[in-house]
């Protein structure tokens, strides 16, 4: 990739130096003079579409743009504006449309010249130079300047060789002849003869052929008609000289005009003049044609139709000038003699909304450097713009002169016109007035210092709307009025307990506990309308006394219908609303059976005492091939230790953290392993026997039924699963002569990091045995049908081969003192 980047990145510079050769004559602006604060956004969005056409990264942009001549500072404001722009526009490519002459009607049998460098190979960096007003007109992708091959026969075009005339007669006489003009320009009419209507108009040439008609026999104005139309028309070459893009011959359609052949040379370069094209028939200039008059009034009466040999000139500039800032346009432009600054802005569109248009600063270009000279509004028609002008417009200041800004409680709060004498009342009056919750013991004034600090200026709102002060307001005072509720906690209370939307409530005054009731939806079913309980801050409580209150508590009783009475209990902010369930209320509680029963399923719990013995009891017992011993029970953790069953123990949550770290450390040294390494959540099995329970029905171990209970007998199980780290976790056939390593065997045995010590054995019951440690030796549990046996992979670390040398040599030691106090003893 790399490689091919490589490749596309020489190719794009091979070609700039093959458009600099093509284009010698463009003299483009070095690179070095553009001001990265002078380019729009579009443009650099056109510079970097361009550069991913060209396969360039935007690194790559910024070291042909420092090797091109551009400073080192302006290299970093353009990378800033490239990181800017990243982030908010979408690049799209556009191509250009296929330049076509071909037409319904008439045709013309050649085909232009499609090899455009200048759009293939155009400069990266060509689009953050200054815009030059106009020259894109020749450069849009979407205009052509095509001639129109449709059009009526003008009446003063010349025919010329290969063009094609059609004579239609009709009336007494009915020929239609399609006669294409010989290079002599002759036409052979049929049963007429040789007509010679070259380098004659349409109209001349109607004519002539009219009277030849007439003259052998043909009724013409005597109930015979003659028209003569042009048909197919003729190309002629048109010479294209001086500063365009790509100067040469050009074969064009004879209804070519001087636009059309601007065009396909690609318009005037970065040199040439927008404003005094010539036109150049038969060795003496015709016409000069000003682009400008087009772009500004619409007016072609210069851009005459072209014919053959006809020369198109384009000269230099003589003097261009740029506007940039608050203009409309900002470009650089052209300026004939006898034209001003007024012209210029013209030009340009004129100025912004948010200009200042009481002068515009000049760079202007002295002996040796440049200087900066003022040009006043009253001056703009008089000043002559000279060579390498730059007019710079700049914003209004973002200031008011005569607002005043009011903020708070008042009706119509916003900014407003400093009057003369406008005073603080009066500005009230001009909001409207105050709100009916205005916070009138002070206001404030923030009012800006001459120094542009602020100071505050307090104010008794009363007094001000009493008359008894009044204060003259100055230019940018803001003044703000609170709300009662601005200032202060806003007021709610809380509803718990036994309602259908418990939760914290909007305040109001006189607001009873039914009101409360009524807000969070009423009562929910089985909820107690006596003994309601009410929850009171307390402001008065004695820090100094260990038994002090740290809240009021009131029992309230209402009617359950909510009916209005006069001892309702009035609520104060803040207060806490507890509603209780009835004291026989209760829910339907589920439980369900599963497995090797006779009717497996879901059962209500009847009552408080009732017992998983029977629960079987009522769906029937167990089957023949039920294995009672390998019966479970799963219980909710929520039901056995009043907890979420989805929160991980703290011992879990340390392992996981420890896990992700791991992970980190070895993401690419194993990368077809797969890590085993999960949260584990609480167990939510309870360890029962059911065979003995069910032998022994109401013992302790026959636990009393919760709701959400699952009971699950299995079949009898025939096999054991050996799972964790073992060469090949799978499942083996249970066999009472086979030990716990047996088992383990059959699985391949112990992985290289199994951790021996820590196998355990999951019985089918929920239950779950670990391996006991004596001295050195492990001890395994026993195993049964259906059991998993699970070894666990090693803790990593550096600590644990030396933690092992420390256990085996401690076990050693102390075997060794009981043997010597054994042999003590014997003496």
């Amino acid at each position: 990739m790399n490689r091919l980047r490589f490749l596309i990145f020489l190719i794009a510079v091979l070609s700039f130096g093959a458009v600099t050769n093509i284009t010698a004559q463009t003299n483009l602006q070095n690179i070095s003079s553009i001001n990265v604060d002078d380019i729009s956004d579009q443009q650099l969005i056109q510079l970097l579409q361009q550069a991913q056409k060209s396969g360039l990264t935007d690194a790559e942009l910024l070291q042909q743009a420092q090797s091109r001549g551009m400073s080192a500072a302006q290299v970093q404001k353009l990378e800033l504006r490239i990181k800017k722009l990243r982030t908010k526009s979408n690049e799209s490519s556009n191509t250009r449309p296929d330049s076509t002459l071909t037409q319904q009607g008439r045709q013309l049998n050649y085909k232009p010249d499609t090899t455009d460098t200048l759009y293939t190979n155009k400069d990266l960096f060509e689009s953050l130079k200054p815009k030059i007003f106009g020259a894109d007109i020749f450069k849009n992708k979407n205009s052509s300047f095509e001639p129109n091959l449709k059009l009526a026969t003008p009446l003063n075009y010349i025919v010329g060789p290969n063009d094609q005339l059609n004579i239609n007669v009709y009336g007494s006489s009915l020929v239609n002849w399609k006669l294409e003009v010989s290079p002599e320009g002759n036409i052979n009419i049929p049963g007429v003869g040789i007509l010679n209507v070259g380098s004659k108009t349409i109209e001349q040439a109607t004519a002539l052929i009219k009277s030849r008609l007439a003259a052998n026999n043909y009724a013409v104005g005597r109930g015979t008609s003659v028209q003569v139309t042009l048909g197919n028309i003729r190309s002629i070459q048109v010479i294209i000289i001086g500063q365009v893009a790509k100067p040469g011959t050009y074969t064009l359609p004879s209804l070519a005009t001087v636009f059309n052949a601007l065009y396909m040379a690609g318009g005037p370069n970065d040199n040439g003049s927008l404003r005094q094209i010539e036109v150049i028939r038969n060795n003496r200039i015709i016409r000069h044609l000003d682009v400008y008059d087009f772009l500004l009034k619409g007016d072609q009466k210069n851009n005459i139709t072209l014919q053959d040999q006809d020369i198109v000139r384009v000269p230099t500039y003589r003097t261009r000038v740029q506007l940039v800032g608050e203009i409309k346009i900002p470009a650089l432009f052209e300026v004939l003699p006898g034209e001003s600054l007024d012209n210029i802005i013209t030009y340009a569109g004129g100025f912004t909304d948010s200009a200042y248009t009481a002068r515009i600063k000049v760079s202007q270009v002295s002996d040796q450097q440049r200087k900066i000279t003022d040009v006043l509004e009253a001056d703009y028609k008089n000043y002559i713009p000279l060579r390498g002008d730059k007019y710079t417009i700049e914003s209004i200041i973002y200031r008011f002169e005569n607002r005043v800004v009011i903020k708070g409680a008042v009706f119509r709060p916003g900014d407003y016109e400093l009057q003369s004498g406008l005073t603080l009342l009066q500005l009230i009056d001009k909001a409207a007035g105050l709100k009916e919750d205005a916070f009138t013991e002070r206001g404030t004034i923030t009012r800006l210092k001459p120094d542009n600090s602020t100071e505050i200026i307090g104010f008794n709102v009363k007094d001000v709307i009493n008359k008894s002060v009044n204060i003259p307001l100055q230019r940018e005072d803001i003044v703000n009025i609170s709300s009662i509720f601005d200032l202060r906690d806003k007021y709610t209370v809380t509803i718990n307990g036994n309602v259908r939307k418990p939760g914290k409530f909007a305040f109001s005054e006189n607001m009873k506990v039914e009101d409360l009731i009524l807000k969070a939806g009423g009562f929910a079913e089985g909820a107690s309308t006596n003994r309601i309980e009410v929850a009171r801050r307390i402001t008065d409580a004695d820090p100094s006394s260990k038994n002090s209150s740290v809240s009021q508590v009131f029992s309230v009783n209402i009617d359950g219908k909510l009916k209005p009475a006069d001892a309702n209990f009035v609520l104060t902010p803040f207060d806490i609303v507890s509603v209780y369930s009835l004291p026989g209320y209760e829910k339907q509680k589920t439980v369900k059976v599963e497995g090797e029963v006779l009717y497996p399923g879901s059962y209500t719990i009847k009552s408080k005492n009732e017992k998983i013995s029977d629960l079987i009891a009522r769906a029937g017992g167990l089957t023949a091939s039920a294995d009672a011993a390998g019966g479970s029970l799963k219980r909710d953790n929520f039901a056995i230790l009043g907890i979420d069953k989805n929160k991980a123990d703290t011992a879990s949550v340390n392992a996981e953290r420890s896990a992700r770290i791991n992970r980190l450390k070895q993401s690419y040294k194993d990368s077809t392993k797969t890590t085993t390494d999960t949260v584990q959540q609480r167990n939510n099995y309870v360890g029962i026997e059911l065979d003995k329970i069910l032998k022994s029905p109401g013992s302790k171990t026959d636990l009393l039924l919760e709701n959400g209970d699952v009971i699950r007998v299995p079949k009898q199980q025939q096999i054991v699963r050996v799972n964790g780290q073992v060469l090949y976790p799978s499942a083996v056939v249970f066999d009472k002569s086979k030990s716990f390593n047996d088992f383990v065997s059959n699985a391949g045995g112990y992985g290289p990091d199994a951790l021996r010590r820590g196998a355990y054995v999951v019985y089918p019951n929920g239950t779950v045995k670990g391996t006991r440690k004596f001295l050195f030796f492990n001890n395994h549990p026993s195993v049964k049908p259906g059991s998993e046996i699970y070894v666990p992979k090693k803790s990593e670390g550096k600590g644990n081969t030396a933690q092992t040398i420390l256990g085996f040599t401690t076990g050693l030691a102390s075997l060794g003192a009981i043997i010597l106090g054994i042999l003590s003893l014997n003496k």
